[in-house]
């Protein structure tokens, strides 16, 4: 398990496949790289990847504020890039993974994991963007007074692998409880897009297939989101997974692995 300082912060991550091209794996906020493993599993043959934990989750280290932390972590994912490398984001990650591509032309392909930058939505879908935030609200309403184990249960339920509260083990529970604080400091980025990734001009040159990948029950504000970014991202496809919510990787393994297969050839 590869551990070293990336972008001055100490990074662990992971590496899977023994495919003759590279690939980087963002994972969501609140997981870590492990969540990758069984759908890079099944791109093995194909695929060389690396998938570090971000700040705070798994094995890296503790997040300590030292900087915005979008721009941290998008420095970190960085400094794996390899030429003609395939950059596959979840959640939180497609933010970053989406980040880098605008900044880093070159990429042989993107794939955005229901990519949670709601301001996408807010001007293309504006009621289901307040409907978003007045469903989030109990969740930021508990954060914002440091209630952190009802943050942790209603995040959960929203943005989960579809398992109730009472059937995660301590364990996951108190890894949750934990790392909660961190979905505060992404929503400048997420909400408000303080980064600049929806500005003018900027998705339109993207010079690289992109996958966009959702499942059917997630929640609905994902659907507006897609919308938006396809609108204005030239070279673009969705695959809408039946069933699956929010966890696609993790509950749809093979049927992400083979929406990927098919776009990347």
């Amino acid at each position: 398990m590869p551990y070293d300082t990336r972008a001055g912060f100490p990074v662990h991550w992971n590496e899977f496949g023994v495919g003759p091209e590279p690939a980087l794996m963002l994972h969501p906020a609140l997981a870590h790289s492990g969540a990758w493993i069984r759908m890079a599993g099944g791109l093995a043959d194909r695929l060389r990847v690396a998938a570090p934990d971000m700040p705070g989750h798994g094995l890296s280290g503790d997040w300590d504020k030292r900087s915005d932390y979008h721009d941290q972590m998008t420095e970190i994912a960085a400094s794996f890039l390899e030429p003609g490398m395939h950059v596959i984001g979840h959640s939180f990650g497609a933010t970053v993974a989406l980040r880098l591509a605008l900044e880093n032309p070159g990429m042989r392909s993107l794939t955005l994991i229901e990519p949670v930058l709601f301001a996408a939505a807010k001007d293309s879908a504006p009621a289901a963007f307040n409907a978003h935030l007045k469903k989030s609200r109990p969740f930021a309403n508990a954060l914002a007074v440091g209630d952190q184990d009802t943050a942790a249960r209603l995040f959960s339920a929203l943005w989960g692998d579809g398992r109730g509260w009472e059937d995660l083990n301590q364990k996951q529970k108190d890894s949750l409880i934990k790392r909660i604080p961190i979905i505060a400091e992404t929503n400048k980025t997420l909400h408000d897009d303080s980064v600049g990734l929806l500005a003018e001009g900027r998705l339109e040159a993207l010079d690289m297939p992109v996958l966009l990948v959702r499942g059917s029950e997630t929640q609905l504000i994902m659907q507006d989101i897609h919308a938006a970014l396809a609108a204005r991202i030239p070279d673009v496809r969705e695959v809408v997974i039946e069933g699956a919510g929010h966890m696609a990787p993790i509950s749809h393994p093979v049927e992400v692995e083979a929406a990927i297969r098919a776009m990347i050839g």
